[in-house]
């Protein structure tokens, strides 16, 4: 045996390193607790989670999970940082949104730490024409500004440029984007542009503008549409590519068409899929800037996805844009905008812009993330997912580009389809809540005021839809609160408890979250004639429903009930349904304020 030096860290010294052939075993042995038969391979599979793209997770990494060499910080492929430094040098660039002209907003950002402002104009967000009065006070030489125009992206960038003139801004100090994204646009409007004007754009910028970009690469509309990780990514290469492709073709060098992009992709509370998304995306852009001779990084811009934003208990998406931020720094994303936690309900006020921009400074300057260059670099879990990402992404950007690229798939409806059909995969997961969220479908709280909001100004549509998680749980409690403000009462649902406490707690618990995830009251005390209830669910052990469960279901029907429903599986005589962990909660929620005559 070998001895080591007394230093005081030999605690498990003296007993052997364990095997993986030793933890599959162990894991075996659980399964087979649990009833299933399945050794090596197959035990660790089992515990294995499937996500979207084909993409497995599974239980334990270890140093046979091997992956493509993510190089060094700042060398290609870049999976590791765009630069050597990484966001050592004063953390990532806090990007905060504006989309409308709300007094001392934007000012407030800049002083209590935002570094740079994303300015929403034109049809959805600030006038153009106001341009200039929502930038007063603003040292255009510090803070880089990326506009986000749309149809009137040429208009926006030739005030913006007015702008640096009459303030004496040199053109060498000018830094932002002037967010040209023509096939963006297409994708949230289906409407398509003429890209000669942003090739103009991009000329002026490569010619005078050093610190300028002239195009943004806008992943947010598949994001939005519903799209996975890889159709994201691959969405953004196609675009990219196009981009490219016409950028030259209007005279410009390939490598001055590849520094007049910026890519924007969403950050989620998926922690380690956002870390993995972000390295893919820097690696197969280099792929792509390799191939076409360019050489380079990809310049990111992550933003806290809108899709994970929830409209019912919004206190709680403080804690899923805390998560998807430190996700995004530990990616390594250049610039980071997190969205207000009241996001989805309308113009956010003080207090949620100032908790949105503090959140990315408690992770710099706090948390000292930004201090650690590629944090995630040499998890066997991450550089594993990371290449399996990109892979998915690769395959479905060649797919794009065999019909035809990205313009030709958003106008044949093809990328619609696609985006379509996994979120409609996603959708039965929300609705069997295998995809919980907090305050929604789980742990909602019936009894919380609304937090009330200014509506902000109607984004573009008619493009690609716009998804949000909790869509289908917010139809429901809209039907609750119709109801709640027509009558003075909720709809309600009488639990019928069976024997002591021991054997009903966690039964009537589970079904008491997912009545009032459908805005339907649940009713504990008293009998079930004085509960103003016209549905039961019974709630107890197995053991008890089979001695009790038909005679109880007897006595509710003959108190009046209409409807009885028993939380668990089984079969039993005199039980209408069953609720149960993996039931679609959203159909017999539906159903359920269907027969009360909820509308």
């Amino acid at each position: 045996m070998t001895v080591l030096p007394d230093d005081g860290l030999s605690l498990a010294a003296e007993f052997p390193d364990a095997t993986h052939e030793q933890w599959q075993r162990l894991v075996e042995g659980v399964l087979r607790k649990s009833g299933k038969e399945v050794s090596g391979a197959a035990a660790e599979d089992a515990l294995s989670t499937t996500l979207e793209d084909g993409l497995r997770t599974r239980p334990l990494y270890t140093a046979r999970d091997d992956a493509p060499d993510p190089g060094l910080p700042g060398f290609a492929p870049y999976v590791r940082g765009s630069r050597p430094e990484g966001n050592t040098a004063g953390g990532w660039d806090v990007r905060q949104r504006h989309t409308a002209r709300t007094e001392h907003a934007v000012l407030a950002d800049l002083e209590n730490g935002g570094t740079s402002l994303w300015l929403v104009l034109g049809e959805g967000g600030i006038p153009v024409a106001e341009l200039g009065p929502a930038l007063e006070g603003v040292y255009l030489d510090l803070a880089a500004v990326v506009l986000d125009a749309g149809r009137d992206t040429e208009e926006a960038a030739e005030a913006l440029l007015r702008l640096y003139a009459d303030k004496g801004v040199d053109a060498a100090a000018a830094r932002g984007n002037l967010g040209g994204d023509p096939l963006g646009h297409e994708a949230r409007t289906g409407t398509a542009l003429d890209f000669a004007p942003y090739a103009a754009l991009a000329a002026r910028c490569a010619e005078r503008y050093p610190g300028l970009r002239a195009l943004t690469v806008d992943a947010l509309p598949y994001h939005e549409a519903g799209g996975s990780a890889a159709q994201e990514l691959g969405a953004s290469l196609a675009t990219g590519v196009a981009y490219l492709r016409d950028l030259t073709e209007a005279g410009l060098s390939i490598e001055q068409a590849a520094a007049q992009l910026e890519f924007r992709y969403a950050a989620t509370a998926d922690q380690f899929l956002t870390v993995a998304k972000l390295r893919a995306a820097r690696r197969l852009w280099s792929r792509v800037a390799e191939v076409c001779g360019a050489p380079g990084a990809q310049v990111q811009h992550a933003v806290t996805s809108p899709v994970m934003m929830a409209r019912r208990d919004p206190w709680v998406n403080m804690l899923r844009t805390t998560v998807a931020t430190l996700a995004a720094g530990v990616g390594g994303a250049d610039s980071v905008t997190v969205l207000p936690f009241d996001h989805a309900l309308g113009l956010p006020d003080a207090f949620a812009r100032r908790i949105a921009r503090n959140t990315s400074t408690i992770l710099i300057e706090e948390s000292h993330l930004a201090r650690v260059i590629d944090p995630a670099g040499g998890s066997w879990y991450v550089e594993r997912l990371t290449d399996e990402l990109a892979g998915a992404a690769w395959e479905f950007f060649r797919t794009i580009e065999r019909d035809g690229g990205q313009a030709a798939v958003l106008r044949s409806g093809r990328l619609r389809t696609d985006l379509a059909t996994t979120w409609a995969e996603r959708s039965k997961k929300l609705a069997k809540r295998r995809e919980p969220i907090t305050g929604v479908s789980e742990f909602p709280l019936l009894t919380e005021k609304p937090v009330e909001r200014e509506p902000a100004p109607e984004p573009p549509s008619g493009g690609l839809p716009r998804v949000r998680r909790d869509e289908a749980y917010e139809e429901l409690r809209a039907r609750s609160d119709a109801h709640l403000a027509a009558t003075g009462a909720r709809p309600r649902i009488f639990l019928a408890t069976l024997g002591p406490a021991a054997a009903y707690t966690a039964r009537a618990t589970f079904a008491a979250n997912l009545f009032q995830a459908g805005g339907i009251e649940p009713v504990t005390e008293g009998g079930f004639e004085d509960s103003g209830a016209t549905e039961a669910v019974l709630c107890s052990s197995d053991a008890l429903y089979a001695e009790q469960a038909e005679q109880a279901a007897e006595s509710l029907r003959a108190a009046g009930a209409r409807h009885v429903f028993l939380a668990g599986r089984g079969d039993h005589a005199g039980i209408d349904s069953y609720v149960f962990a993996g039931c679609d909660a959203v159909d017999v929620l539906s159903a359920t304020l269907d027969r009360m005559g909820v509308s």
